[in-house]
């Protein structure tokens, strides 16, 4: 037994068993962590001795409390723009370089509840803008199955960090696809839930009415049970949803009751060859299992970068206004107020991010509103209608998760516009506020392919049931050999 190899749900039972101890699981994955990081690179700061205090604490526990943790001793990284008080919070950003914060993240808090130890924080495109984790004020995260590959972004840390075998499991945060395209990338789980689903409070805002915490993990039964743990009504988040959230359910998906749609608008113009030729390979899979394949239309697809990208940096322009020197964080000198704040910004936050700034404060400007955030808001209605429609005809969605496989460093920095295309086949969930899925899908010369469900609001329970169902008919194959052949 090889214990950096264990999944979630292997490594709650072993420890809860008194199998494992939880000293023994955080004393490998810190061996794991030595020797796999330097390459990786995967996280922006990692807390050994907090993770073994933790897990002295747990395995002191009596075996009819380990019994009520559902993820006893289990090493989880977070992603850093959710608060936690132990360790430093900084959204890969200068601006928070060193900020600690004065309370844990929801999700944070009902990790640790479920006996889970936070090992470390996770390292990502600045405040979560970007598709390739190249943002990072700090330093690149690198793809474990090609160094000279991006993991995708932005939270690019907490896939590869799973990918590469040094923890069972990671929260992202996906605004457009930020679980799901790296997920894709890496060759892992990326699950993003039903907006409010999961609680925001704690997480640096980026687009409030697009964000959204999920899990990344090696399977989909370990990605459902965290997301088990970690969903639910927080009243300190407004928006959170107030319906329960349902257990899991073990019954297998009945695939020749099952009705998928297959959007035309993913399947076309854009679409790398070989992920289009891995996608029918897929189709014809589930139609062999006999599910029904049924031609749909979302047809105002075409529309969802040019409104993701009015209606996400609008949102951050106000969001980000708190950074300003004044109350926490870096602080730039002045000769006035107005210049130590000026500098402030202007040195503390990276281009993309303040290229971000400028698109949404100008969609937001006086005698541009109108023209600009309050259409892409109607069309953003618009593209949650075309899902409803759908899904009065289908069951689930299936697309590729991406348009294409990972790219090298640097391939896409220069360009702005085909680097946010990386997105557009998983921006939609998000405008639509529906729950989404990324699986692995194989290699494709090498490096992993993942393919995305769409369910409907509120159905997380039939999506992931679909999802594991197709990880039985499309197992995954070995993980990276970091060390070995790259």
């Amino acid at each position: 037994m090889v214990i950096h190899e264990l999944g979630v749900n292997e490594l709650a039972y072993r420890i809860r068993d008194k199998e494992l101890s939880a000293s023994d699981v955080v004393a490998a994955i810190s061996d794991r962590i030595e020797d796999v990081e330097p390459q990786v690179q995967a996280f922006l700061h990692i807390d050994l001795e907090y993770a073994k205090a933790q897990a002295k604490r747990i395995d002191q526990l009596p075996a009819h409390e380990l019994e009520r943790l559902p993820l006893a001793g289990v090493p989880i990284a977070i992603k850093d723009n959710m608060t936690t008080t132990a360790m430093p919070t900084t959204a890969g950003s200068k601006i928070l370089e060193g900020f600690m914060a004065p309370y844990n993240a929801t999700v944070v808090n009902r990790l640790e509840a479920a006996g889970a130890i936070i090992i470390g924080k996770t390292n990502l495109d600045e405040f979560a803008m970007g598709s390739s984790t190249e943002h990072s004020a700090y330093h690149v995260t690198r793809n474990p199955w090609d160094l000279e590959r991006v993991p995708g972004g932005s939270s690019g840390g907490s896939a590869a960090a799973v990918a590469a075998q040094m923890v069972p499991a990671a929260l992202g945060s996906d605004t457009g696809g930020s679980i799901r395209q790296p997920a894709s990338y890496c060759g892992v789980t990326g699950f993003k839930p039903t907006y409010g689903r999961v609680s925001r409070y704690g997480l640096i805002a980026f687009a409030s009415s697009l964000d959204q915490i999920g899990p990344l993990t090696r399977s989909v039964d370990d990605a459902w049970l965290l997301y088990q743990v970690i969903a639910g009504h927080d009243p300190f988040d407004a928006t959170s949803l107030t319906q329960p959230v349902e257990p899991r359910t073990a019954e297998p998906v009945q695939w020749n009751q099952l009705r998928i749609g297959i959007p035309k608008e993913y399947d076309g113009e854009g679409l790398d060859p070989r992920v289009q030729e891995r996608y029918h390979q897929v189709l014809s899979t589930l139609e062999a299992q006999g599910a029904k394949l049924i031609e749909i239309s979302l047809p105002h697809t075409h529309y969802a970068i040019a409104t993701y990208y009015l209606v996400a940096p609008a949102e951050a322009s106000s969001n980000l206004s708190r950074f300003d020197g004044v109350r926490y964080g870096y602080r730039a000198q002045g000769n006035d107020l107005l210049e130590m704040y000026e500098r402030t910004r202007a040195e503390g936050f990276g281009p993309e991010v303040i290229r971000r700034i400028l698109l949404g404060t100008h969609a937001l400007s006086a005698g541009y509103y109108d023209a600009y955030y309050l259409k892409a808001q109607k069309v953003r209605t618009l593209i949650r209608q075309d899902f409803e429609t759908a899904f009065g005809q289908v069951d689930v969605i299936l697309t590729p998760t991406t348009p294409d496989i990972a790219f090298k460093f640097g391939e896409k920095s220069q360009d702005p516009l085909q680097m946010y295309l990386s997105d557009v086949f998983t921006v939609t969930a998000n405008l639509a506020g529906i729950p989404g899925i990324s699986t692995p899908a194989g290699l494709i010369s090498g490096i992993p392919v993942g393919i995305q469900w769409l369910g409907p609001a509120l159905q997380e329970n039939r999506l992931l049931q679909i999802a594991r169902g197709f990880e039985e008919l499309w197992p995954s194959g070995p993980w990276p050999s970091l060390g070995g052949d790259l």
